[in-house]
């Protein structure tokens, strides 16, 4: 895809949903069945060096990998329900991709060309694309999830927030890990993690993980189970080095492979062409299309280099190269008619380089660093509009898409802290950011159904779209912040950072419909090139916080108030397509602009408070934690064809209230000990886009989990029933519409009261929702 030969030279080569802001996250699944540290305070890296969350004056989350297993968190998205202000869950149609949103910035579709505005992190690595990015829980040290712009300590600049995925190092003992599960749905998953050493110096080790369930519905249509899992994935790691030793090589690969069936839609409202009713449950489909039969793979291979040159320097390297391939059938109507059917296939290549030169004193720590990023997304769909094309005589028409983003970026970061006092610090840093995007796009139509890429025969009879543009966007952006301990167990601090994401070129976009702002009858290249190009955007955000510690560790407390100025953010949009104003869509186009500004405002608090020590028996105690996120989140200039309509516009997969609650209690039970646990958490009304609407918009919901896990003695091996969405809550979490609306996004419609399509005859409101009741137990093993 790239020339990588080329690239190379270049380089060397709640609940246990606890907090984030103080080692709430990890003392909290602590109580429900994982031991941390008796001190309460998990190790993380938000700043590029070890230290406990308590220090860290960032808005932080972390979850360690055995307190994830302990509530029986299955994958990555778990962890957004107990989080403040975060959103994290399956892209609308798949298994594998991830839609994240951090305090009101994210990406909602994952087409290729634009920038995730929150940045996913795989040891250290920066995923450039959200397809595969849904990483199961297996083989995990643990999770950090960081809130805010970051860019002056990560390879990457990530402008709404961060999370990364730490796997875990090798023992250098003989060790070997075995996890069973079984539940309803047909669930049946195991893991193995082994590590072995070869000599003082050297170990070897990995993980598989068979990670497997049936659909919690059907389709109607061709008998598939909906919503089924089919994953296989492993990870195999060397590592070179150890404590004490001066160099640390740790090399790693990965591999997934997901094969399950299509997650295919909910349809909302009757189809109008057919006349299909809605069906009763909601995971039920009647989707035609299965072709290309989904398949995802996915797999890299990192190298991270640790080298201490003197007793104050370390030179770090980290050097990696990653590749994904998505084929996904995605039937937008969900009925066997071809009316918006999309074979897709996202193609995702990856290199990247980073240095960074530490320092540490006694009073001065921080770093210098060098970041590189060459990639390429490919993006190729049919939008296949068989029953429109029967209005125009056009058998099968389809409009097809071939879009392939480049991009190549490079920055120099750095971020340091002096310690004025003992309880005294200052923190300064900034990053130089250079993008550079190459963009192709080809559209044509076609008549006959599916095209060759996707293994059909439609023959093109007219290009709509031929675009190959390029642009360079760059940026400096400052990072300041003061912390202030009045005696150890306490910490305020107050920070600024801006954050920045670079602009690009829609790989959807239509040439036909680009204004011709000249009014000369022909669109010209610099035209269409303004109108496929969207800007940079930028974010400036302030942020106090407050961490203590009570009763010797036995309560923690955490605070952040934060306010976001957010300009020239970039929209994306899919609209239907009615080149010559027929009142037939025949077509479909992605639009991206950068016509709004917003402001973003809230608190974040996170309690830990753990009570009743030993009230039955040795190690038996009581422990609560409490969430909160709140957010006032508004647009306050939002541009539509020269009208500020911010007013009937709201910030997508953002509620304005995320809470959490969870009471956990351990007892003695034999010569073990027994965990419970119980965790509601809560998320306010929710609006899927910016959009107003009456079908996929989000009532608030509660969710309620619970897990009871019996641990042996020596943690040699556990136990545990597990019970997620136990009230069997049914939610929206993303969802496609066509549907003609007002500017307030009422749906318009016919005298007869029929709402009217903006693409295809069958009417297209479509939603998926979380998963429903959940019922598994887990038995795990240790050696």
């Amino acid at each position: 895809m790239m020339n990588f030969a080329r690239s190379l030279r270049v380089f060397t080569l709640a609940s246990v949903a606890v907090s984030a802001l103080a080692a709430t996250p990890a003392v909290a699944q602590d109580a429900a069945g994982a031991e941390a540290a008796e001190s309460g305070d998990i190790v993380v890296t938000a700043r590029r060096r070890e230290e406990t969350l308590m220090d860290v004056p960032v808005a932080i989350t972390a979850f360690t990998g055995e307190a994830l297993e302990a509530r029986g968190a299955l994958d990555i998205t778990d962890v957004g329900n107990v989080t403040p202000n975060v959103t994290l869950e399956n892209s609308r149609a798949t298994n594998s991709t991830l839609t994240a949103f951090i305090r009101g910035v994210g990406q909602q579709d994952p087409v290729g060309g634009f920038e995730p505005g929150v940045g996913i992190y795989l040891d250290d690595v920066y995923l450039n694309r959200p397809q595969a990015s849904v990483l199961d829980i297996y083989d995990v040290e643990r999770i950090e999830v960081l809130r805010g712009p970051q860019g002056t300590l990560y390879g990457r600049n990530t402008i709404g927030g961060a999370v990364k995925y730490v796997t875990r190092r090798l023992s250098d003992e003989f060790s070997l890990r075995l996890r069973g599960t079984l539940g309803t749905d047909d669930m049946a998953e195991g893991t193995i993690s082994v590590s072995a050493p070869i000599s003082d110096i050297i170990r070897i080790g990995g993980g598989l993980a068979r990670l497997s369930r049936g659909g919690f519905g059907d389709n109607l249509n061709n008998g598939l189970e909906n919503y089924n899992k089919d994953v296989w994935a492993g990870r195999l790691s060397l590592e070179l080095g150890g404590d004490g030793e001066p160099v640390f090589v740790r090399i790693t690969g990965d591999y997934t492979r997901d094969r399950s069936n299509p997650r295919n839609g909910h349809r909302l409202i009757a189809g109008l062409l057919t006349g299909a009713p809605v069906l009763n449950d909601v995971y039920d489909t009647r989707a035609g299309l299965n072709s290309p039969e989904q398949d995802i793979e996915a797999y890299g291979l990192a190298m991270n280099v640790s080298v201490d040159l003197s007793d104050s320097l370390t030179l770090r390297s980290i050097s990696a190269w990653r590749r994904d391939d998505s084929w996904a059938p995605i039937d937008f109507d969900s009925l066997p008619s071809a009316d918006v059917d999309v074979p897709g296939f996202y193609g995702n290549e990856q290199l990247s380089q980073e240095f960074q030169l530490l320092y540490a004193s006694d009073r001065l720590n921080g770093l210098v660093g060098f970041y590189y990023l060459t990639a390429e997304a490919r993006t190729v769909f049919d939008v296949v509009l068989a029953t429109t094309g029967t209005l125009l005589n056009l058998p099968g028409l389809n409009s097809a898409t071939d879009g392939n983003v480049e991009t190549s970026t490079w920055s120099v970061f750095g971020d340091f802290t002096f310690d004025l006092t003992d309880q005294l610090s200052i923190s300064a840093g900034g990053r130089y950011t250079e993008d550079r995007r190459h963009a192709t796009i080809l559209r044509t139509t076609r008549i006959g159904g599916a095209s060759p890429f996707f293994g059909g025969t439609a023959a093109t009879i007219a290009t709509a779209t031929n675009f190959d543009g390029r642009a360079v966007f760059s940026d400096f952006n400052p990072r300041a912040s003061i912390s202030w301990s009045p005696s150890e167990d306490h910490m305020l601090y107050a920070s600024y950072a801006q954050g920045f994401k670079g602009g690009g070129f829609d790989p959807r976009g239509n040439a036909t419909i680009a204004p011709d702002t000249d009014r000369n009858g022909v669109r010209s290249y610099q035209e269409i090139y303004d109108f496929f190009l969207f800007d940079p955007e930028t974010v400036d955000s302030y942020e106090i916080g407050y961490r203590g510690t009570f009763d010797g560790g036995l309560g923690r407390l955490a605070l952040t108030g934060f306010y976001g100025d957010y300009t020239d953010v970039q929209i994306p949009g899919s609209v239907g397509v009615d080149a010559n104003n027929d009142g037939v869509f025949e077509s479909f186009a992605g639009v991206t602009t950068n016509a709004a500004a917003a402001t973003f405002k809230g608190v974040e608090a996170e309690l830990y408070a753990r009570f009743a020590e030993g009230f039955a028996g040795d190690g038996s105690r009581m422990t609560v934690i409490g969430t909160l996120g709140f957010i006032d989140a508004q647009y306050d200039r939002f541009i539509v064809n020269g009208a500020d309509v911010s007013g009937l516009r709201g910030i997508q997969n953002t509620p304005r209230w995320t809470l959490s609650s969870t009471i956990a209690a351990r007892f003695a039970v034999g010569a073990g000990s027994l965990d419970a646990s119980s965790t509601i958490s809560y998320r306010s009304f929710t609006q899927q886009f910016e959009v107003p609407s009456p079908f996929l918009d989000q009532p608030a919901y509660a969710l309620l989990d619970a897990s009871l896990v019996w641990t042996a003695p020596g943690d040699r091996w556990s136990i545990g029933v597990h019970g997620r969405n136990l009230t069997d809550q049914r939610y929206v979490t993303s969802g496609y519409q066509f549907l003609s609306v007002a500017a307030n996004g009422t749906p318009l419609r016919t005298g007869t009261g029929n709402v009217i399509p903006s693409l295809g005859r069958e009417g297209i409101a479509t939603a998926f929702y979380g998963n429903p009741r959940q019922i598994f137990g887990t038995v795990s093993f240790r050696f």
